[in-house]
C-alpha cells in the first residue's frame, strides 16, 4: 500500500516571492495594523496574489491584544476575469514570557471567507506560533522561525474543503530598521492540501517590513 501511494497523490511545486509591507501600532490602548502584500508565483514570473488587509484593536493587558479586520484578495487569472476574496476576521495576538532567552507570540485568527466564483461562506482557523532569540547583541540581528497551521471548518462551492488546509513553516533573521521598525527575511515553505490528493509546496523568498511609528 505505501509503494502504492505515490502513484495516486501528486506533489506540485513553484518558487514564489512575497513581500509584505505592515504598519502597526498603538495609540493608548487602541491598536491597529495595515498591511499590502504582493505575491509573485509561477517561477516568480508573475503577480499570483494581492493582499490588502486593515484591522483595528484593543490592547486587553500588556501581552494580550485583540483584533478585527477585513481582508480584500485580489487573485489575478491569465486570459480571464480575476477572482476576488473577502475577509473578516478576528485575531488575538498573546506574547508569552521568556523561553530559553528568546521571545514567543502565539496568534490565532478566525476568518469569515466569501469568494466571487461561488455563493457559500467558508469559515478557516489559523494558529501560528513565532519565535525570536538574540544572535549575540540582543539589539542587533535575531534569529527568527515560526509556523502556522490552516484548517476549514466546512466544505464550499468554490474550493474549501473541511479539514486540513495548509501549513506554512518560516526560517530566517529579523533585522532592526531605524526606530522601533523590523525586516524579517527569510524562508517560508508553504504546504497546501488541495482536493483529490494534491499536494502543492511553495518554495517562498519572503520579506516582510514592519514599520512601527
Amino acid at each position: 500500500m505505501f509503494l502504492a501511494s505515490p502513484a495516486f497523490a501528486r506533489t506540485d511545486e513553484d518558487d514564489q516571492a512575497w513581500l509584505n509591507v505592515t504598519v502597526i501600532g498603538n495609540v493608548g490602548k487602541l491598536a491597529y495594523f495595515a498591511e499590502i502584500q504582493p505575491r509573485v508565483g509561477e517561477d516568480v514570473s508573475r503577480m499570483t496574489q494581492l493582499l490588502l488587509r486593515p484591522a483595528i484593536g484593543y490592547q486587553l493587558s500588556p501581552t494580550v491584544t485583540l483584533y478585527g479586520g477585513y481582508a480584500h484578495v485580489v487573485l489575478p487569472i491569465e486570459n480571464g476575469p480575476d477572482r476576488n476574496e473577502e475577509r473578516l476576521f478576528s485575531q488575538l495576538n498573546w506574547s508569552l514570557p521568556k523561553i530559553a532567552g528568546g521571545s514567543m507570540l502565539l496568534r490565532t485568527r478566525l476568518e469569515h471567507r466569501r469568494l466571487s466564483n461561488g455563493h457559500d461562506v467558508g469559515w478557516r482557523l489559523r494558529q501560528m506560533i513565532r519565535f525570536m532569540h538574540p544572535l549575540g547583541n540582543p539589539k542587533k540581528v535575531r534569529a527568527l522561525a515560526h509556523v502556522e497551521a490552516f484548517v476549514a471548518f466546512d466544505d464550499t462551492d468554490w474550493g474549501a474543503h473541511k479539514g486540513f488546509d495548509q501549513v506554512r513553516s518560516f526560517a530566517g533573521i529579523e533585522v532592526p530598521l531605524p526606530g522601533r521598525s523590523t525586516l524579517d527575511l527569510g524562508y517560508l515553505n508553504q504546504t497546501i492540501n488541495d482536493p483529490n490528493n494534491r499536494i502543492r509546496i511553495n518554495h517562498v523568498a519572503s520579506a516582510t517590513f514592519w514599520i512601527r511609528p
